[in-house]
């Protein structure tokens, strides 16, 4: 089971807890300096009214915070903010009494109130771009709190959120800089010393990232989730037993944290301590039900015990709910074997084989998953006619990672304009793409997709000899040949130019299949046919689709499974 320490939003309440008495206190120091030193109560108004009785309400509460009367100051502050709801400072003031008081989501109104009159208040920027980090707006917390460090650079506590904030986007490289950049300021910071070492470990120097994590604890003891970050970092350098152990500790005070129990399990199943490991995983399944990593856990440990049947019952039962953990036909063919069942064994293993020749082609790059993050914000500015966004957002997610990055920029937006089926924008963007870099990845592979949609398969076929005389291993590209070749009917060549894309697109597996009856290939065919099952098991008509495929090929057998399955779904 993999460990990663990933911040939830309670975590990071947790640490905004942790590090807020600070910034709280600074802020009633700077509400106060606005009243004496600049004599103003309003950053960025041009009027104000007349400041006498403000500034002594605004004092009178001040005060009454200081000295632990929340409610008589909160009422002051509201009254100030109902009589002048343009007042900044009052606004902030109400902000960090209800904060302290538990209020966060009036707390965060009230600052987004006193934000959008005050727009490079650098306090309400923090302020706002923490929020926002809680609530799960990162893109936008993330925005607010590079607005903020310029106009106040040596802010630590900014610099601390903000690394989280790009960790939370899959920005690690940002996310280690701008903590190295926090370590500058609050080089005597053990709470800083945890996060570089953490980031440390995720951009992958685990030993360093130890290293400064050991010298956190060492510090200070009592930071949140030491042990577990430890624990992690002790797995990652393959020291199993001292995993097991910072993991133990981590659940003397966290016993009910889910982290800590997967990483003492995970823990365990290194050091083949199965029996201490699927009592763990059982744990977990009592607050996770039917998690799919812990169920595969769970079955590997009952046929390392020899626990066949039991191993049986959990294994199908994870595929069931998900027939794609490729381990799970591995492990659920070595408890047949265990039974004594070879031929059930025997297809567990072929199935096993088969998705993992398709995983070892499958190019699933941290790119990719960058890329995801932004998709669903750049088809709604596409629709909203604002490509050159789009084409910002792409080049800033993806600075230094290629040489062709504008021209892919194009093919992202023409990509996503083919998704949204504007075809004469995906058409420009994309020769566009072409027009700057000639040779650039994936333009000509998407004009083949539309054109096989508007069923020139002529066309279609150009561009996808185009696009693999510049890469000739494009494994799209072969995969929409190989579906050109089955519309041609060229059963053959299609079942040849599809099995070597090896593609998980259940659309596309489901021609190989055919292709492969047509063929003959009856053992081939019943084999890709569960594939497209197990990737396509969401798409109901494709699934009917492959019963009556399957139907009409006479395997009943295998057409009676297909159709109960799709029955339970």
């Amino acid at each position: 089971m993999q460990q990663e320490s990933l911040e939830s939003p309670g975590c990071i309440e947790k640490n905004i807890t942790a590090r807020r008495i600070r910034r709280f206190c600074f802020l009633l120091t700077l509400a106060v300096l606005i009243c004496y030193s600049r004599g103003r109560l309003f950053a960025q108004t041009q009027a104000a009214p007349a400041e006498s009785s403000q500034m002594r309400q605004l004092h009178q509460a001040l005060a009454l915070a200081e000295h632990g009367d929340t409610q008589r100051a909160l009422a002051l502050a509201n009254q100030l903010v109902e009589q002048h709801p343009a007042f900044v400072s009052a606004l902030k003031l109400q902000g960090m009494i209800l904060e302290e008081t538990g209020q966060r989501e009036a707390a965060a109104e009230s600052y987004q109130k006193g934000l959008k009159l005050a727009p490079n208040d650098a306090d309400l920027l923090f302020k706002v771009g923490v929020f926002q980090l809680v609530a799960g707006d990162k893109e936008e917390a993330i925005k607010l709190l590079l607005h903020h460090l310029r106009l106040q650079p040596k802010d630590g506590d900014a610099l601390y959120y903000l690394a989280q904030a790009y960790r939370l986007t899959h920005q690690d490289d940002l996310a280690l800089k701008a903590i190295k950049d926090c370590l500058k300021l609050e080089p005597n910071n053990p709470s800083v010393w945890q996060k570089y070492g953490e980031l440390l470990c995720i951009t992958g120097d685990n030993e360093t990232g130890l290293t400064w994590l050991l010298k956190a604890q060492q510090a200070d003891a009592t930071l949140d989730q030491i042990n577990l970050d430890i624990g992690i970092a002790s797995m990652k350098t393959m020291d199993f037993q001292s995993a097991q152990k910072y993991a133990g500790e981590a659940a003397k005070t966290h016993p009910n944290d889910i982290r800590v129990l997967e990483l003492l399990a995970s823990a365990d199943v290194k050091l083949s301590q199965w029996a201490d490991a699927k009592q763990i995983f059982e744990r977990i399944l009592t607050y996770k039900k039917d998690d799919i990593p812990t169920l595969l856990e769970l079955g590997h440990c009952e046929v390392e015990l020899k626990e066949y049947q039991t191993a049986v019952e959990t294994l199908e039962g994870l595929l069931h709910i998900d027939p794609t953990p490729v381990l799970a036909h591995f492990y659920l063919s070595r408890a047949y074997a265990g039974l004594g069942k070879t031929a059930e064994a025997q297809h567990e293993a072929k199935l096993h084989q088969l998705m993992m020749e398709k995983l070892s082609f499958s190019r699933s790059t941290d790119s990719d998953l960058r890329e995801s993050g932004i998709r669903e914000q750049a088809r709604q500015l596409l629709t909203e006619h604002r490509e050159s966004e789009v084409l910002r957002i792409y080049q800033d997610r993806f600075k230094g990672t290629s040489p062709t990055l504008v021209a892919d920029s194009y093919v992202f937006a023409g990509k996503i304009y083919l998704y949204m089926g504007d075809t004469e924008h995906s058409l420009i963007s994309l020769h566009r793409a072409l027009e700057i870099e000639p040779k650039v990845r994936g333009a000509h592979t998407y004009e083949g997709i539309l054109a096989i949609q508007q069923n020139d398969l002529a066309k279609a076929e150009h561009e996808f000899e185009a696009e693999l005389a510049n890469d000739p291993n494009y494994q799209e590209a072969i995969a929409e040949m190989g579906e050109v070749r089955y519309r041609q009917g060229r059963w053959a060549d299609a079942a040849a130019q599809l099995d070597q894309s090896k593609t998980m697109t259940p659309e596309l597996l489901y021609m190989l299949c055919d292709s492969d009856f047509r063929m003959g290939k009856v053992e081939d065919a019943n084999l890709t046919a569960e594939t497209v099952a197990i990737y396509g098991r969401n798409n109901s008509k494709l699934m009917q689709a492959l019963v009556d495929l399957v139907t009409r090929n006479k395997q009943s057998e295998e057409a009676q499974r297909l159709s109960a399955s799709l029955a339970q779904r």
